[in-house]
C-alpha cells in the first residue's frame, strides 16, 4: 500500500536532499553500480537532516523467497523504538542463469560477488543518511542465514553482530575441505581474519521442530554437491548446531537460541532475532 497523500517539504540529507519517499518503508531503490539488484529501508520518521545524530544500520537478508519488503515491515518499530536504519537488499531469482534460486548463498555466483553488491548498497546507505560506526547488524533466515553466516567470514570488519537463522546449507571453518563446505582454501580465494570474527556478537537461530531435509539434502549428482557435504549433519537442527560449535572452537562465542515448538517458518523467528538485535544496539 503506498504511503498516505501528506504534504511534502524539502529535507537536506547527508550528501543528498532527501524527499518524503525516503522516510518510513521506502521505495525499492536500484544499486546504481549495478541496476540489476535493488533494496528498500526503513528509516526513523523523525530522522532530522540538520541534526548530528547517527543511526546504526541493521542489514536483513531474504531467504529464497525473496521476501525482502516484509522483513522490512517486520523490523519497522524496531527501528523507530531504538533509532536504526533497516536495509534489506533484493538478489532476484534467474540472474545470469534462469529460474536459478541459489545465486546469492555462496556469496560467489559466474563473475558476481554477493558480498560486494551489499557491501556497494551499504555504500549508497552511508552516503544518504547518517550511518553509526561500528560495523552493521545483520540477520538472514534460511538462505538469508546462508548469506549471512558467509558474509561474517568474509567480512568481519563490516559488522558489530550477526544473526545467523537456520541456514539449510553451512560453512564450517574446517581446514579439511574447500569453500563453500570448508575453509581450506579460503586465504587464497577471499582471505579470512578469525581475530575480527571474535569480536562480533554471534546469533544462531533455529526452531525446535525444523528438521525437514526434503530442500536442503545435496544429492552426489547434483552440480552443487561438493566433497564434505554430507558432513554437516542431516538437517537444519544438526546443521546449524555443527556451525556454532566451529565457531566455538575458534575462540568465537555464539549465543545459541532454539524457538520452541516452530518449524521452519521464518515470520516466527523474528522476535528472537530482533531481541538479539536490541540487546546488541543497547550495548
Amino acid at each position: 500500500m503506498d504511503k498516505p497523500s501528506l504534504p511534502t517539504t524539502k529535507r537536506q540529507g547527508h550528501g543528498d536532499k532527501l524527499s518524503f519517499y525516503d522516510f518510513g518503508p521506502t521505495p525499492f531503490f536500484a544499486l546504481q553500480k549495478d541496476q540489476r539488484f535493488s533494496y528498500c529501508l526503513y528509516v526513523p520518521q523523525d530522522y532530522d537532516e540538520q541534526a548530528s545524530q547517527t543511526y546504526p544500520l541493521v542489514t536483513l537478508v531474504h531467504g529464497t523467497g525473496r521476501t525482502a519488503a516484509q522483513y522490512r515491515d517486520f523490523f519497522a518499530d524496531f527501528a523507530e523504538e531504538h533509532q536504526c536504519i533497516v536495509l534489506a537488499p533484493l538478489f532476484p531469482v534467474g540472474i545470469i542463469e534462469p529460474n536459478d534460486l541459489t545465486n546469492y548463498k555462496r556469496i560467489q555466483f559466474h563473475d558476481i560477488r554477493y558480498d560486494h553488491v551489499l557491501l556497494w548498497m551499504v555504500e549508497e546507505v552511508e552516503k544518504k543518511y547518517r550511518i553509526a560506526s561500528g560495523g552493521m547488524a545483520m540477520y538472514g533466515f534460511s538462505g538469508g542465514g546462508q548469506f549471512v553466516q558467509r558474509f561474517f567470514i568474509l567480512h568481519p570488519e563490516k559488522l558489530r553482530a550477526v544473526s545467523i537463522g537456520a541456514p539449510g546449507v553451512v560453512t564450517l571453518l574446517d581446514e579439511d575441505y574447500d569453500w563453500w563446505v570448508g575453509v581450506r582454501d579460503l586465504k587464497a580465494r577471499f582471505g579470512i581474519n578469525i581475530d575480527a570474527m571474535r569480536q562480533v556478537k554471534v546469533q544462531t537461530l533455529v526452531g525446535s521442530k525444523d528438521d525437514a531435509t526434503w530442500e536442503i539434502t545435496i544429492p552426489r549428482n547434483s552440480p552443487l554437491w561438493m566433497d564434505g557435504a554430507d558432513k554437516q549433519g542431516a538437517n537444519r537442527l544438526e546443521r546449524i548446531e555443527a556451525l556454532a560449535s566451529s565457531f566455538e572452537k575458534h575462540g568465537i562465542a555464539v549465543q545459541r537460541d532454539v524457538v520452541a515448538g516452530v518449524a521452519h517458518e521464518p515470520y516466527k523467528m523474528v522476535d528472537a532475532a530482533r531481541h538479539f538485535m536490541a540487546e546488541v544496539l543497547r550495548s
